[in-house]
């Protein structure tokens, strides 16, 4: 099963009052392991940014007005790809996959806004897993946000000073594992390679071991089982099929 962990930064709330996104990221799981494989971008809105959502996540000095000069590290956006650049190749990463998201419905109303000005493909909201509103089933009344999450599941979130696209989909990737039971890989572990998930075998069966592995018994204990199971004698249901 593959599962795209997914999260974007933009410039505000409303992507039908003028805002944009400005980076998209998602990390790729498959039978609920990280492959490796992830999706990154950072956008150019076409539009100047707002002090606030700087604030939030500090990308596009750039685009303030006035211009910030940029502090190392910082990230500019006014040479980076338009959302028209990338939105197939977005689209073409996520397939069919069920999208993970904190506050889905978020991602999705700014996601499908910029698909469909391009005509492309839209996302229909079933794809999506809301983590926020399982976390909120399963802990009522508590604090659900990925921070108040990655304090009750021990997870290092000391890198988010700020907010980016990619390190919280990571962050997330490890939220999401624990909300949906901990981290214990799927039974189907063979269906991962070094490379990327591959197809899974539906024919697959467990193989007999090449070497019998060297029994736990002590002499005295294989002794005292031989003695007991003659006590039963040979027509005892365990002698069945032992000739």
């Amino acid at each position: 099963m593959r599962e795209i962990v997914l999260d974007t930064e933009t410039t505000g709330f409303d992507p039908f009052s003028g805002d944009r996104i400005v980076e998209i990221g998602a990390v790729e799981l498959f039978n609920h392991m990280p492959t490796g494989k992830t999706f990154h971008e950072y956008i150019n809105p076409e539009r100047s940014m707002p002090a606030e959502a700087f604030g939030v996540h500090g990308i596009g000095p750039d685009l303030l007005e006035p211009p910030q000069q940029p502090s190392p590290g910082a990230v500019t956006l006014r040479d980076k790809p338009v959302f028209a650049k990338i939105g197939q190749k977005f689209l073409d990463f996520v397939g069919d996959a069920k999208l993970v998201i904190h506050n889905a419905s978020f991602d999705m109303k700014f996601l499908n806004a910029e698909l469909g000005w391009l005509n492309l493909r839209q996302l229909p909201m079933d794809q999506a897993i809301d983590t926020l509103a399982i976390a909120r089933k399963r802990f009522p009344g508590s604090p659900a946000s990925l921070d108040a999450l990655c304090r009750r599941f021990s997870i290092d979130n000391t890198n988010r000073t700020l907010h980016g696209a990619l390190l919280d989909s990571e962050i997330l990737a490890d939220v999401y594992l624990e909300l949906i039971g901990g981290r214990q890989p799927d039974f189907g572990l063979s269906t991962q390679s070094s490379n990327g998930p591959r197809e899974v075998d539906s024919d697959w069966r467990p193989q007999p071991r090449p070497v019998q592995l060297p029994t736990k018994l002590t002499a005295e204990e294989k002794a005292a089982h031989d003695a007991f199971v003659a006590k039963l004698g040979e027509d005892a249901l365990w002698n069945a099929g032992q000739n």
